[in-house]
């Protein structure tokens, strides 16, 4: 083999190497991860018996160039790690797509030193915090270019979470795709249906036919494991940088004011806050809506937010959404809320929480 074709031979290896190291740590964040979620059920995080019996499997399955003694070891480290990250009581919180996302990143900044535990869809993120898997859950609420996340829209009310708390997040958005890749040859881009929403311009002055999918940072993922032909991906640089994609081009939202607005949930309810939310529906009557936001006016509250979603159990009626300014100790806040469940066909106090700054 000439000098040259050696050197080609090399660098391909080694990329390939590089590849498989990325997704030896992808594979170990998740397997920390779940073992952190066996915490709660189980008595403490030695368990001699089970740990045993992962390395005698991984004696067992050691193939040719990882030898029995080597495989016990690794596993063994990783067991240790695993029972450290337990001892250490990690708060987990749940979001809704892969590392890198959005959602992970105001889960971070909502909870800083939380282990962060990925969700394919948002209603898995709401059932794991009901059913106690995990202590808290992030999810977006509304976009300042799309406006509100529906599908969160209808889990909220009927979930009996609380709102704890509540982070705005600048979108940054980049193009990214795999090392190497042709800009000129991009023909696809894929993402989350709002993330391509909120690069709509970007993408058709490019002449990137848009692709959704289920999470930006999955996209990301995809690309890296996949390596479609002509394809991109849109998603955050922390996305890029965790699945070794190269980034074409940073900020391509169409505004640069682009945010989204993020809840924190829990199954039980803030101690203090200075902000609250609350959802109600009313008598599909002319002036039955007005009255009830009289009720907030006349208390001299500031609404923050109205939204409205068509109620999928009464067709042709809505559900209301409000977030005002004030605490639910305060007895004008309580009259308030008293008077508008009084009045309503249906009310339920989301929570009175700190709000984002």
């Amino acid at each position: 083999m000439e000098a040259h074709e050696a050197k080609r031979e090399l660098e391909s290896l080694r990329r390939r190497i590089d590849e498989v190291d990325m997704e030896l740590l992808t594979l170990l964040e998740e397997r920390m991860e779940l073992g952190l979620r066996t915490r709660a059920l189980k008595s403490g995080p030695l368990d001699a018996a089970r740990e045993l019996s992962v390395l005698a499997r991984a004696k067992q399955n050691s193939l040719a160039l990882v030898g029995e003694g080597f495989a016990q070891e690794v596993f063994s480290s990783i067991m240790a790690e695993s029972r450290r990250l337990q001892g250490e009581r990690h708060t987990i919180v749940a979001f809704q797509g892969e590392h890198g996302a959005h959602s992970e990143i105001a889960a971070r900044s909502l909870v800083p030193g939380a282990a962060t535990v990925p969700c394919v869809e948002f209603g898995d993120v709401f059932l794991g915090v009901q059913q106690g898997r995990f202590e808290l859950g992030v999810v977006p609420v509304e976009n300042s270019l799309e406006g509100p996340v529906s599908q969160v829209s209808a889990l909220l009310p009927e979930s009996g979470l609380w709102i704890r708390g509540e982070a705005s997040v600048p979108v940054k958005h980049c193009l990214m795709a795999w090392p190497g890749s042709d800009y000129r040859d991009l023909r696809v881009a894929y993402s989350h249906p709002m993330a391509l929403g909120q690069c709509r311009g970007f993408l058709a002055r490019h002449k990137l036919e848009p692709r959704p999918f289920y999470d930006t940072a999955g996209a990301a993922r995809m690309l890296a494991r996949e390596k479609p032909r002509g394809a991109a991906a849109v998603a955050s640089a922390l996305a890029a940088r965790l699945y070794g994609l190269e980034v074409i081009q940073e900020g391509i939202e169409d505004e640069e004011s682009n945010t989204t607005r993020f809840l924190l949930l829990s199954r039980s309810p803030s101690e203090e806050g200075d902000k609250c939310s609350a959802v109600f529906t009313v008598r599909h009557e002319s002036g039955q809506l007005l009255k009830a936001l009289e009720l907030f006016a006349g208390a001299g509250l500031n609404l923050t937010r109205i939204a409205s979603m068509p109620c999928r159990s009464d067709p042709g009626n809505y559900r209301f959404f409000l977030d005002f300014e004030g605490t639910d100790r305060d007895p004008a806040v309580r009259d308030v809320l008293a008077a508008l469940q009084e009045r309503a066909t249906s009310f339920r106090f989301l929570g009175c929480y700190p709000a984002g700054r």
